[in-house]
């Protein structure tokens, strides 16, 4: 990932950065990596996940 600093401006390409993370995931996959997950309940996120997908595709579709 990628952010370019203008300016010397480091705070806004910062909070750039942040943002550009919280949208691809990166978060939310360091959180999930950070302790141990029981197959069972890596299985249900994982279900939960997909129908999430499933339902935004459905959403994209209809506009």
């Amino acid at each position: 990932m990628e952010v370019l600093v203008r300016d010397n401006n480091v705070e806004h390409a910062l909070r750039f950065l942040k943002k550009k993370m919280q949208r691809e995931g990166v978060y939310r996959i360091m959180k999930i990596k950070r302790a141990y997950e029981k197959p069972s309940v890596r299985k249900k996120r994982e279900l939960s996940e997909a129908v999430r997908r499933q339902r935004k595709m459905v959403r994209r579709r209809a506009f």
